[in-house]
C-alpha cells in the first residue's frame, strides 16, 4: 500500500525542493500545497507548526516534520 503525505511549501524555497526530492526518491505519494498560492491553508499549517511561519512542513501519516533541515519563512 502506498504511503500518502502532504508537503507544505512555497516557491523559491531550496529546503522545500530538497524535501520534495527526498519524497520522490523514497517513492512516497504526496500532495504538495504551496502556501503562497493557497493562503487558506495557513491557519491549519500554523496549528501543525505550533505557530511557526515556516516551510517545508511534511505530514506523513501521524508524523509531522517541521523544517527538519532548515526552512523558509512565509
Amino acid at each position: 500500500m502506498a504511503r500518502l503525505a502532504t508537503l507544505y511549501t512555497k516557491s523559491g524555497c531550496a529546503h522545500c525542493e530538497r524535501q520534495r526530492d527526498d519524497l520522490v526518491r523514497r517513492a512516497v505519494a504526496f500532495t504538495e500545497v504551496d502556501v503562497t498560492t493557497h493562503p487558506e491553508v495557513i491557519p491549519e499549517l500554523l496549528k501543525l507548526t505550533r505557530g511557526r511561519r515556516v516551510v517545508p512542513v511534511l505530514v506523513e501519516g501521524a508524523r509531522i516534520v517541521v523544517a527538519a533541515e532548515g526552512g523558509s519563512e512565509f
